[in-house]
């Protein structure tokens, strides 16, 4: 074909090219063969040379055969085209220009050219979608092999780095385009096939998944500068927001792409357009449709949110169209709209300089924030507290709105999404850390100064009140002012007449209107309106002719008429004494005075005003940070709450919190702080360490110019953390500062400021004295030998032999000399040196036993602590310690005995001598803790070196056997490769301590054997010994004694668990409690027929009893050592206790007793009845909230389904309507699923009479509501069965059912849902006393129901729960009659016997 008689067409698919579509137009005459497309590309080169880019009007049948059979040919071939036809393009780019400046261009060199170009460009542009066609597959298998050298495999396809050549590629097509090569066309209009040939590429080269790499970025920067060509050259914005919308609805890579070529098309080409058009296309996709497509409203949400990050000003005028996107149900849009309207807030709408209408758009856009702080999504309301966290960090949040939104974040603090509470104290910690107000924010601190200037401020309104004249205001502003009160007032005289209110401010008759118009003055000035207006009625009508009543507008309306008349009078003359008599003003000159005097007096009022204006703005800055403080105060006590959540990041968040708080002086952090200690012990490592995180920014890093400085500051803030400390808090701050000790990071200077405050080389008080030994000790737990080479210096310091005795730093310096030696470690059997011990002669021991001796004879209550440090220090570092403690013992019981001794002597000879009750309390007390120390020596230290000493024999005498002796198999060698040789050694080593403690301890002529008598008198007699400090130390040594022998235990069992029943002191009901949970832990056995005794307490009236008995029952139950039966019921009502602190520690406990394999599944029946028997039961309401907590315990499925069916059963043989109501309440809390359902439509016939019960049939229609939620569409037919047979009962009762699956067709339903004969479903039920739920027995019945047989062959499976199995016995662990406590206990006798005396 002729070049002047042919046209090439664009087609929309390569065959096109080859069959004739129209008149002239081009056809590929020719495909040729693979073997002859190099010769011919040769041939086209060399036409190249020769003529031009026009040789390709000759040789484009030779480019499409390439590109017909690109997959096949060789990769050399592949880059001789590439790289030859973008020669040939950029030589066209560069010929055009001339081409295009010609004026004499001729029709047919302007259609070749014309041809040329759309040729070699469909060619180039065909060529690179081929080679990226090639390439995204090669980089997806690439992706499935791994490894290293995709790169060389990628090289290796394509014979070069395709990634590489695409940027030159779109470089130049950009700058062909930038040519005015509309001309080449008819008429100068280009045609849109060439342009979407051109920026068709570019879109499918953004498809390309890894176009996102940072490697590709020099690619989407040309794509974006080719697009920005088309849109401003050749109209394509339509087509590109038309194709931007569809790529993010099917491309989640391409937002941020997308969003950076958008704002660069809106800046630096000005095509701002395209941001309007694309967000309208975005505002008109309907709500409905994009909650459907997830996707879609996902890569829509990801551009418009960082669109507004990079180009707000422009995004803000089209956000009208997005506002519906806020009431649709996709919760990711409105995120974006509303993270859209924070930046624009953020980089637009901030600052103090806004206009008018830029604040009222600010102040819209923040309004729609807060509200959507109530949104009913937890994403949304968490990326609210988010932007608002933002917003306050960059300070452009209005001052005015900071108390609105610290209110929203505290009132989100209470949220149910963990998400939210975790945004909210962020949020609050951005409102701390940036607030205007004040470094230091203590709501105590604020109160005073703001009384203060508040007083002040009213103080400076009465004075100028006072002493400024009316004439200084000015009379424009008082009027204004008084306008709104004046025309209400003339309003009602207007519409209700008053009869008679003129009569006393009528017009005299001598009066001038200037007297009168003075006198409405007068009464307007003191806020006499009603006055003021009816006298101005009289003026009206007596000088209609005079000024100023005579300008009267009839046209104006009667209120408008009065009000311009009051207007113009009392904004008239406003100095009338002056200008109405001159000479007198003039008069009161003294001589030598003028009117000049007038300037300072004027300069004087402005003054006082400024004054008053500032002092308003300070009282109001008061207000404000008083406000804050107390809404932080408010926080902290909710966020105090969280500090021991599940989530790790949520602990986290308020541990930062707190620090936070603490740092900026709120009092009541110091709460918070305290309250994080115990979570140094927490498993989850990212706590831990967020605790030692926040106690290093707290207080190991303190202020001060000097290492010694900072070192009295660190012990000082420390200090405050030991003061009324519990010992819990105690053994946490140690952790923490072991900790730092260790890693070093406290400095010298600590341990010296230390060492001189406990010397007293440095001043300080005995309290800063006693922590300075506290934290001696902690750090010795780190490096003992912080005390270890000191211990001379500690005894010199607690123990010396000073009057009175200081026996609270005595303990401290025995805590810290405990810690030189591993007290918390049982002794290793692999240790090969013997433990470090001190001899029985040391001087500690000494001072010790003459402190604990001289002691015992005094009433000090701090000796009986001290006293107990002691001996357990004896215990731990001497050698021989029971020989000291013998040696303590027996001196103070001579010491006791020489008292009573003396007081026998000086009373009368017919009285019985008394001895002091504290000295027999401190005798009992001392007794008991040496009973008990001397049990963990023997187990623990005796024990331990048996098995040190036995390891180390056992070595010798395998060093001392021969290598003959190897080949010989004997018993021994047997049982040692079995690994029994050890244990039997261990078992003899136990049975020996065992014995000790069995035979020896308690009997005989043995220390300890002496003072069980007392102990048992004292505690047999409550009422001879009623002391409660007595008691409760007698209480407290009976149980350390019962802790060393089994058979004393037994022997004593029936008192300790008499005077845990009727102690009349809490604090020995308590102590008892703790004493046989330690029992029940030693002796399992002799216990467990007293464990409903220890469930008992849990009802205890006293809140510290029923505290410590759910910390017992809680460590017993969890540890395996108690049964767990029906009684745990009695845990399940502490869930409501009135104490929050009792609650948590119940919900702890089932928290923790979930972990355990269907541990509350198997007890919830036997909770159930319990709790809604009749008698003993709990009440509705808090049944309610016991269940509901309960059985968000039940997750599974099966768990689910077996529970139903269980329930359901229950109904046949509960009693009461309370009874339904409660199983109805059951059933309708559990999880239900489509099987479990199923199980409640075969049990139907169970509950359906007790439908008639709204309530009951409330509960079951709730059960419908949960599960349409979530259901399928195959099992909406079962919910909606399920939901008709529920109202057909209701209304109608059970024989309603019937007809209704008589209509639906019988062979529809299971055999198990059908109808029960009426007999059989009327029948009275038998029930026992024990159990007001026990499963009834199958009930047999002569009555046949018409489908007998096909009923019989499913046998109805029995239901049987742990209550129903145990008989009355075990289901409670009373006592036999021999077992249990007779009537007259000691206890009673003693008081009897007391009162007969």
């Amino acid at each position: 074909m002729s070049p002047q008689v042919w046209e090439f067409h664009l087609p929309l698919s390569p065959e096109e090219l080859l069959k004739s579509g129209g008149v002239n137009q081009y056809v590929v005459q020719e495909v040729l063969s693979i073997r002859h497309l190099p010769s011919h590309l040769k041939a086209f080169q060399t036409a190249f040379r020769a003529q031009g880019p026009l040789a390709v009007l000759e040789h484009f049948d030779t480019i499409y055969s390439i590109l017909h059979h690109f997959r096949s040919i060789d990769p050399g071939l592949k880059e001789d085209t590439l790289e030859f036809l973008i020669k040939v393009v950029s030589r066209h780019s560069q010929e055009l220009p001339a081409v295009l400046d010609d004026a004499a261009l001729s029709v047919s060199d302007r259609s070749a050219h014309l041809n040329a170009l759309k040729m070699n460009c469909y060619a180039l542009i065909r060529l690179l979608e081929s080679f990226e066609t090639m390439s995204s597959q090669t980089g997806l298998m690439n992706l499935e092999l791994g490894g290293k050298g995709r790169k060389s495999r990628a090289k290796a396809t394509h014979g070069f780095d395709w990634e590489e050549e695409r940027q030159p590629i779109l470089q130049l097509l950009t700058q062909l385009l930038q040519l005015d090569i509309r001309h080449l066309w008819n008429h100068s209009i280009i045609e849109e096939e060439f342009v979407s040939l051109v920026t068709g590429c570019c879109y499918r080269l953004l498809e390309n998944p890894t176009i996102s790499h940072q490697k590709n970025r020099p690619t989407r920067e040309a794509v974006t500068h080719l697009l920005g060509v088309a849109l401003t050259r050749y109209n394509h914005m339509l087509s590109a927001t038309v194709k931007i919308i569809q790529m993010l609805q099917h491309f989640e890579h391409l937002a941020s792409i997308l969003v950076a070529a958008v704002s660069l098309w809106a800046t630096d080409y000005g095509m701002k357009s395209i941001v309007g058009e694309i967000v309208r296309e975005i505002g008109q996709k309907c709500p409905q449709e994009l909650s459907r497509d997830p996707t879609g409203a996902k890569g829509f949400a990801a551009f418009l949110t960082e669109l507004a990050e990079r180009i707000p000003a422009i995004l803000m005028s089209s956000m009208c169209i997005l506002l519906d996107h806020l009431d649709g149900e996709n919760y990711v849009m409105r995120n974006a709209v509303l993270a859209a309207m924070a930046e624009m807030v953020l980089q637009v709408l901030s600052g103090d300089q806004l206009e008018v209408a830029s604040r009222d758009t600010r102040d819209q856009f923040l309004d729609t924030l807060q509200a959507h702080c109530h949104d009913v999504n937890s994403f949304v309301r968490s990326r609210v507290l988010q932007l608002f966290t933002r917003i306050v960090q960059q300070k452009a949040l209005p001052l005015t709105r900071f108390q609105a939104v610290v209110a929203l974040a505290v009132g989100r603090l209470a949220d149910k999404s963990v998400l939210v509470c975790k945004s909210a104290i962020q949020l609050l910690a951005s409102f701390l850390a940036n607030n205007p107000f004040s470094c230091k924010l203590s709501d105590t601190d604020l109160a005073g100064p703001l009384q203060k200037e508040t007083q002040k401020l009213q103080e400076m309104r009465a004075q100028r009140r006072a002493t400024a004249p009316s004439a200084e205001l000015d009379p424009a502003e008082e009027w204004e002012a008084m306008l709104p009160e004046l025309k209400a007032t003339l309003q009602q005289l207007l519409t209700l007449p008053q009869e008679g209110e003129g009569m006393s401010e009528g017009v005299a008759e001598t009066e001038t209107p200037e007297e009168v118009e003075g006198r409405i003055r007068q009464l307007l000035a003191k806020a006499s309106y009603k006055q003021a207006i009816i006298l101005t009625q009289e003026a009206i009508g007596h000088f209609r002719e005079s000024e100023p009543f005579c300008h009267v507008d009839p046209e104006d309306s009667e209120e408008t008429r009065f009000l311009s008349l009051l207007g113009a009078i009392f904004k008239g003359p406003a100095a009338p004494t002056q200008e109405e008599n001159p000479q007198a003003a003039a008069g009161n000159l003294g001589p030598g005075e003028t009117g000049c005097k007038d300037k300072p007096s004027g300069s004087e009022p402005e003054e006082r005003s400024d004054e008053l204006v500032k002092q308003e703005l300070l009282v109001q800055y008061l207000q404000d940070a008083h406000s804050f403080s107390l809404q932080i105060t408010k926080a902290i006590g909710i966020i105090s709450k969280m500090m021991y959540e599940h989530t790790t990041t949520v602990v986290q968040e308020v541990i930062e919190f707190f620090v936070m708080v603490f740092q900026f002086g709120v009092p009541q952090a110091l709460f918070g702080v305290r309250r994080m200690l115990p979570l140094i012990w927490s498993k989850e490592p990212g706590v831990r360490d967020a605790v030692l995180n926040a106690y290093r920014q707290l207080y190991l890093k303190p202020k001060g110019d000097s290492a010694r400085a900072k070192a009295q500051t660190l012990i000082h803030s420390v200090s405050l953390l030991l003061v009324d400390a519990s010992v819990g808090t105690i053994q946490c701050l140690e952790e923490i500062i072991c900790e730092f000790v260790q890693k070093d990071e406290l400095s010298p200077a600590v341990t010296q400021v230390l060492w001189e405050q406990a010397t007293e080389k440095a001043p300080c008080s005995p309290l800063e004295r006693c922590c300075s030994v506290m934290l001696l000790g902690m750090m010795a737990r780190g490096k003992p030998e912080i005390v270890g080479s000191n211990l001379d210096t500690l005894v010199n310091i607690g123990l010396d032999e000073k009057l009175p005795p200081d026996y609270r730093l005595a303990q401290q310096v025995c805590h810290a000399i405990a810690n030189i030696s591993e007290r918390r470690k049982q002794p290793s059997v692999g240790e090969r040196h013997p433990p470090f011990r001190l001899p029985q002669e040391h001087r500690l021991f000494e001072r010790l036993r003459e402190m604990v001796t001289k002691g015992s004879i005094h009433p000090d209550p701090l000796w009986v602590p001290f006293k107990e440090a002691a001996v357990g220090l004896i215990y731990q570092l001497a050698e021989g310690p029971e020989v000291i403690c013998a040696r303590i013992l027996q001196d103070c019981a001579k010491q006791a005995l020489e008292k009573l001794e003396k007081s026998d002597h000086q009373e009368a000879p017919q009285e019985t001598p008394v001895l002091p009750t504290f000295l027999l309390m401190n005798l009992l007390s001392l007794a008991g803790d040496v009973a008990l120390q001397q049990l963990v020596h023997l187990e623990q230290a005796v024990s331990g070196e048996l098995c040190r000493r036995r390891v180390l024999r056992e070595e010798q005498e395998h060093k001392r056997k021969e290598p003959k002796e190897k080949n010989s198999k004997s018993e021994s060698t047997l049982e040692e490769e079995m690994g029994l040789g050890g244990a039997t050694a261990d078992d003899t080593e136990a049975e020996l301590i065992r014995g000790i403690c069995e035979l020896e301890l308690l009997e005989g002529k043995q220390t300890l054997a002496a003072f069980v008598p007392l102990l048992l008198k004292v505690c047999n007699n409550p009422g001879l010994y009623s002391n409660p400090e007595l008691s409760t130390a007698a209480s407290l040594a009976l149980g350390k004694f019962c802790m060393i022998s089994a058979t004393f235990c037994d022997s004593q069992l029936r008192l300790l668990f008499t005077m845990l029943e009727k102690s009349s002191l809490p604090i020995v009901r308590s102590n008892l409690m703790i004493a046989t949970g330690d029992l029940a832990i030693r002796f399992p056995n002799l216990v467990d027929p007293w464990t409903p005794h220890l469930y008992a307490r849990l009802r205890d009236p006293s809140q510290h009893v029923r505290k410590t008995a759910a910390l017992v029952m809680t460590h017993l139950i969890l540890k395996d050592m108690v049964k767990v039966k029906g009684q745990v019921s009695e845990m399940a009502v502490l869930l409501i206790d009135p104490a929050p602190q009792i609650a948590a520690l119940a919900k702890n406990f089932f928290n923790e007793l979930s972990n355990k394999a269907n541990a509350i599944y198997n007890l919830l029946p036997d909770i159930i009845s319990r709790l809604s028997a009749p008698e003993g039961g709990v009440e509705e309401e808090p049944f309610h909230t016991i269940m509901k907590q309960l059985l968000s315990y039940i997750t599974k499925d099966k768990q689910t389904e077996s529970l139903v069916e269980k329930l359901c059963q229950r109904f046949r043989t509960a009693q009461t309507e309370r009874q339904y109501r409660d199983l109805a309440y059951c059933v309708s809390q559990l999880p239900l699923t489509e099987r479990g359902l199923r199980k409640m439509l075969d049990n139907f016939d169970c509950f359906g009479d007790k439908l008639s019960d709204e309530s009951i049939f409330s509960a079951f229609l709730s059960i419908v509501g949960k599960l349409r939620r979530g259901a399928k569409p195959e099992g909406k037919a079962v919910i909606d069965e399920f939901e008709q047979k529920l109202r057909a009962c209701h209304t109608r009762g059970l024989d309603a059912v019937e007809e209704l699956e008589v209509g639906q067709g019988s062979s529809q339903r299971a055999p198990s849902a059908r109808k029960q004969p009426a007999a059989t479903r009327h029948r009275p039920v038998a029930s026992t006393a024990s159990d007001n739920f026990v499963t009834p027995k199958p009930r047999r019945t002569t009555y046949q129901h018409p489908n007998t047989q096909q009923r019989a062959s499913r046998k109805k499976l029995r239901i049987v729960f742990s209550s129903d199995e145990s008989s009355d016995e075990e289901l409670s662990a009373e006592m036999t009659e021999d077992e249990t406590p007779k009537k007259t206990t000691p206890i009673r006798r003693a008081s009897a016997h007391r009162h007969r005396s």
